[in-house]
């Protein structure tokens, strides 16, 4: 009879440690990241004040880059379960689809680019390519999916809706101008304002996220 590896246990035991570190880490930031969703606020002097300034993707953008970027997308979707699950819907779920997608693509190209250049460029690198894609990707997902679906759910038509941007910019015609114009720098804004906080506080919490 061969003799056991007695190698392999040790090897075997800190792979129980990793994988028992990286669930309860993403089950923290699922957390943080939901609580998060509640501390929102309308920046009414640049876009429309249903439209709302949060930085949970914030948590995402950390687990993407501590955990790999699948954990990036699992966070997200942790945070809209969470919140559809204990806060409930006003928009048939859509709003909790769309935050997801726009959360899974931002925290997705983040830690996909870094853990090929684990560096501190490569970081801001992969931040800033995920920022675009998700600033870019708002648009056809708002224009085809969540507007029609508001004016479903919220009875509110259409017109009135582009109103409210054409108060901020009366020259403002049709909702793609619209979305061009305010929502896509507003969703590049936002996601620049979570890669800056990200890069603030991730090397103190260094040793929670990777320990």
């Amino acid at each position: 009879m061969s003799e056991p590896n007695v190698n392999a246990i040790p090897s075997a035991r800190a792979a129980g440690r990793s994988r028992t570190h990286k669930v309860t880490v993403t089950a923290m930031l699922s957390a943080v990241a939901f609580v998060l969703m509640f501390i929102e606020f309308p920046i009414p002097a640049l876009i429309p004040a249903f439209v709302k300034l949060d930085i949970s993707d914030l948590p995402e953008l950390l687990a993407a880059f501590s955990l790999g970027p699948v954990y990036g997308v699992v966070v997200a979707f942790l945070k809209n379960l969470l919140f559809a699950v204990l806060h409930g819907t006003l928009s048939a779920y859509v709003g909790e689809l769309f935050n997801f997608l726009m959360g899974s693509v931002f925290a997705f190209s983040a830690g996909f680019v870094y853990r090929r250049n684990k560096s501190r460029r490569g970081a801001l690198l992969g931040a800033v390519i995920g920022t675009l894609l998700m600033a870019v990707l708002s648009v056809p997902l708002n224009y085809f999916v969540v507007y029609p679906a508001y004016v479903v759910c919220y009875h509110l038509p259409l017109e009135t809706i582009i109103g409210m941007y054409q108060a901020i910019r009366p020259s403002a015609d049709g909702l793609l101008e619209c979305l061009l114009t305010f929502n896509m720098p507003f969703t590049f804004f936002k996601g620049l304002l979570d890669v800056a906080l990200c890069f603030l506080i991730y090397k103190p919490l260094s040793p929670l996220l990777h320990k």
